[in-house]
């Protein structure tokens, strides 16, 4: 507007009093006209006759971008036209690329342990067995990625900062004096999971280089998930991997057999199990978090579920030798080839048989040794077997869970 467009303000009469004319308030006493007043809203139409209406707006489209405490936070309204669901494979391309390609034509930029968890499932839906290997010309389907890529992208924000105005100021002030008090909190004093075990072997695995540290929380996330889905205890897979792969190395190997689990060769082993036959070693290029993904794999083919719930020693012989597991008693000779740690044989003699207690007793000793734990005490808790995994229960003490 000009100059002369002076609307609602009488001549010589100030902006401000108009103002409090047009808002039925009294420029004598700053109280509603012909009415009494609480304080708030004198409070309140004092703090408007100091408005200033012209506030600059920042907007952040960089969505890291960190803004002051009155920050909006406001649904991304930027719309990505959704790239075709078949991708034929070009010299050069990976898994990993065309994932990242798929999520960035749809705005979204993906971490790496999200990349490594779509690139397993682009390869399951594709029947990929290996998914370090595709070739030039191969179509890949990738319709299995819009669900994730949409949530993620449903989740971006645009954050829009400004610098409160006197009036927000005077009208937050007002609100608070007049709003009832707000109900307090009620503290949740429920304990949450633990899984001692699980979490040192993984603190160590970082510590020792075999997890990168940013990926330690979806590695956990994999193993509570494996244990949920096959019905194991957690810490159960922590005391196994101490004892196949010094808890959690991907890079182990014997020259037969390989992995965080000791995937070996042969046409019939884990390595095969996995999808992994024809090069066995190429599972030593994997991460631990895509290796997790080729235990959920063997897991379905040994049948891990069906044993559940899973003790630790049925988890232990499910890599093992399988077969084993046939054998129930717990001071039976377990059919069991080849030589192992002798920590795993009766009296710690290899000339001696391998028991479903021998089992139990050198895993448990030999993840107390890795971990600086206390000894496991002689007797009970040497013969007992680990409590299995239950999502809704705590943990049970183990030495009230004697062997069968």
């Amino acid at each position: 507007m000009g100059p002369d467009n002076k609307v609602g303000a009488g001549v010589g009469q100030p902006a401000s009093t108009a103002a409090q004319q047009r808002m039925g308030v009294s420029p004598q006493r700053g109280l509603p006209a012909g009415a009494a007043a609480s304080a708030g809203t004198l409070r309140f139409g004092q703090a408007l006759n100091q408005v200033r209406l012209a506030e600059p707006l920042t907007v952040a489209l960089n969505q890291k971008e960190q803004a002051g405490p009155a920050t909006l936070l406001l649904p991304s309204l930027v719309e990505a036209s959704a790239p075709p669901s078949t991708r034929t494979v070009a010299a050069g391309d990976t898994l990993s690329s065309i994932v990242k390609e798929q999520a960035l034509a749809r705005g979204v930029q993906l971490t790496g342990s999200q990349t490594m968890r779509m690139v397993q499932q682009v390869a399951s839906a594709n029947k990929i067995s290996n998914a370090n290997r595709i070739f030039p010309g191969q179509q890949i389907n990738l319709s299995s990625l819009t669900p994730e890529i949409e949530a993620s992208r449903a989740g971006s924000v645009v954050a829009v900062a400004y610098r409160p105005t006197p009036a927000a100021t005077a009208l937050k002030s007002f609100q608070a004096a007049s709003a009832p008090s707000a109900p307090q909190p009620v503290k949740n004093n429920s304990p949450l999971a633990r899984h001692e075990v699980l979490d040192k072997t993984l603190n160590r695995a970082v510590s020792k280089g075999f997890i990168p540290a940013n990926e330690k929380g979806d590695v956990r996330d994999k193993i509570l998930e494996l244990a949920k889905n096959h019905r194991f205890n957690p810490d159960d897979f922590a005391r196994m991997t101490l004892m196949e792969s010094d808890g959690m190395n991907p890079r182990a190997s014997n020259q037969r057999c390989h992995g965080i689990i000791q995937f070996c060769d042969g046409s019939d082993r884990g390595a095969a199990s996995a999808g992994y036959a024809a090069n066995p070693k190429a599972i030593l290029g994997l991460s631990v978090y895509q290796q997790l993904h080729l235990v959920d794999k063997y897991f379905d083919e040994v049948g891990l579920k069906s044993k559940g719930p899973a003790g630790l020693d049925d988890l232990y012989l499910s890599v093992l030798m399988p077969s084993a597991r046939s054998e129930t008693r717990s001071d039976a000779p377990l059919a069991v080839n080849g030589t192992q740690a002798k920590s795993l044989y009766e009296g710690r003699d290899i000339n001696s048989p391998m028991t479903r207690q021998s089992i139990l007793q050198g895993l448990l000793k030999n993840a107390a040794d890795r971990l600086g734990l206390p000894d496991p005490t002689n007797g009970r808790l040497q013969a007992m077997r680990t409590a299995a995994y239950d999502d809704n229960a705590p943990q049970i003490d183990p030495a009230s869970n004697p062997l069968r």
